[in-house]
């Protein structure tokens, strides 16, 4: 049992389940348990979970850890919480909420986005006045996918008024689940941006906007009060310190979203050096100096989960999850063909499998838009699919095709990244489960033409970037110390053979989407 030094206590709730983890005070992991949560689809666009699923989670995790020995409860100074982005969880004044959470993935309040951004000249969905004035104070603006928050906001007040009358605050999952662990009703300067209703321009001092909150109808009383980025929120409640064992002074802190604490945990935190995350969705992110937004290819610099700097967020909606999807829907769906269940190390036979098939999948095109798509194109009718099929393809060729789509769909992604950025991301390093996998790993860096590092523990990068900020809200930790403690497993550099084949496939995709666009539209408009 480690019980002479100082530990952090971190909570990592992602879409499929939260991750308890304790770490020592140099951000090393002594133990961690996961437990997976339910996702309730609603239709097509609906998409909700129930935070009484992720309280009981959390307790259930932590009470496999701690009975498990290898930490004193008694030396946790800190609980850190890091959570999935752009959700919303209607309570009440007691904090109960009053519906399920919806999560990031639902669309149904997309009419509502489109009729913000709506205006007499329209680039790409957005009218360019609107856009204008929300990129100028906020450096994004509500998506017309309407997965935001301010989406849900709107959608629950169009089609659950009642709900929308009796919800004192409207809070991300990481602020309900700071409040529950607190008391206290707040957001962060970072989790609060994706309601798009904060003026960005002091990263010091940002605060609700008059202006926007007036355009978007939403009612200040309804929106939690606002803390710095990752300052300390307050003390675990008394009832819930007793009985996680802890001491009656444990620290909670403000905490971030899951990407602004996976830029920290990657060990890419200096200016421009960029991380790719691959998980059940994507994104390619860095810090930034300033504020700058590329609007019509959703993404931009908003706060970052380090105090007095911006982040260059943007998200690619289904990546990891196209290999649940082939794994649950085409081997292993349960119907008269089959009843059989996948085997335990499914993810690693599949890189067995892409391991022996050609660079090019044989001609075989991957598209990864399973659910449409955020960045970089925000087209919520986009949908993905096999291509350039033949006799001579086969399920080897396809399941590479689906590590090399993702990878050319992140390498589109990269080109406007680096545009916005006015440079050339020298390396990239690698995190989330997409991380596990030396043939993925060795692909990227191959369509990236650029050294992909694939770093240690690839899976714990968010809960390990929440001990980080934890310690350095206690002053126990500076901000320069961080790359040297997030470790590199191996760095994978580009083959040349293979750099003339992937700049001809990459063509080909983008052609593929800009072919398609509209045939997307048209079929699931």
């Amino acid at each position: 049992m480690s019980s002479s030094q100082d530990l952090i206590l971190t909570i990592d709730l992602g879409t499929s389940g939260p991750k308890v983890s304790v770490f020592d005070s140099r951000a090393q992991m002594i133990d961690y348990e996961f437990e997976e949560t339910p996702l309730i689809l609603i239709g097509e666009d609906g998409k909700e979970q129930r935070p009484a699923d992720w309280v009981s989670a959390i307790r259930k995790c932590y009470n496999a850890i701690r009975e498990r020995g290898k930490f004193d409860p008694k030396r946790i100074l800190a609980l850190n919480i890091t959570t999935q982005w752009s959700g919303t969880v209607a309570v009440d004044a007691k904090g109960d909420p009053l519906m399920n959470a919806i999560i990031w993935m639902d669309s149904r309040g997309a009419k509502h986005a489109q009729k913000l951004m709506h205006g007499p000249i329209r680039i790409d969905g957005y009218g360019v006045g609107k856009a204008l004035k929300w990129v100028r104070l906020t450096g994004g603006g509500p998506s017309p996918s309407g997965k935001d928050s301010i989406s849900h906001i709107l959608f629950i007040k169009d089609k659950l008024p009642d709900i929308y009358k009796s919800t004192y605050k409207f809070l991300e999952p990481k602020d309900y689940l700071n409040l529950f662990f607190t008391g206290k009703f707040a957001a962060s300067y970072d989790s609060i941006t994706i309601y798009w209703v904060t003026d960005n321009r002091d990263i010091n001092n940002i605060k609700y906007s008059e202006e926007l909150l007036r355009i978007t109808g939403l009612d200040r009383d309804k929106l939690p009060d606002l803390v710095p980025t990752n300052s300390l929120l307050g003390t675990v409640k008394n009832e819930l310190a007793e009985e996680f064992g802890f001491s009656k002074d444990v620290k909670v802190i403000s905490g971030t979203p899951d990407t602004h604490s996976a830029a920290i945990g990657s060990g890419a935190v200096r200016d421009f050096e960029p991380h790719l995350y691959i998980g059940t969705s994507s994104w390619l992110i860095c810090h930034t100096p300033w504020k700058k937004t590329d609007l019509f290819h959703n993404m931009g610099c908003i706060p970052s989960g380090i105090p007095g700097k911006y982040m260059l967020v943007n998200e690619q909606e289904t990546t990891g999850a196209c290999l649940n999807f082939i794994k649950n829907n085409v081997f292993y769906h349960e119907d008269d063909l089959s009843m059989e269940k996948a085997p335990k190390d499914f993810y690693k036979r599949l890189d067995v499998v892409a391991a022996k098939a050609p660079a090019g999948s044989n001609g075989v095109i991957f598209t990864p838009w399973l659910n449409g798509e955020r960045s970089p194109v925000d087209d919520h009718y986009a949908r993905g699919g096999f291509y350039n099929l033949s006799l001579n393809s086969n399920r080897t060729h396809m399941i590479r095709a689906v590590f090399e789509g993702i990878a050319l769909n992140n390498r589109w992604l990269l080109s406007f990244a680096e545009k916005l950025c006015g440079k050339k991301f020298e390396a990239i390093n690698f995190i989330g489960g997409g991380a596990n996998s030396d043939v993925w790993s060795q692909i990227l860096a191959d369509v990236f033409d650029r050294p992909v590092k694939q770093m240690k523990q690839p899976l714990n990068a968010n809960s390990r970037g929440a001990a980080f900020l934890a310690l350095m809200a206690l002053g126990k930790l500076k901000i320069e110390e961080v790359s040297a403690l997030a470790e590199v497993n191996h760095t994978f550099q580009p083959n040349p053979a293979n750099r003339k084949l992937y700049d001809d496939r990459f063509a080909q995709y983008v052609e593929l989407y800009e072919t398609n666009k509209g045939l997307f539209k048209k079929w699931n408009k």
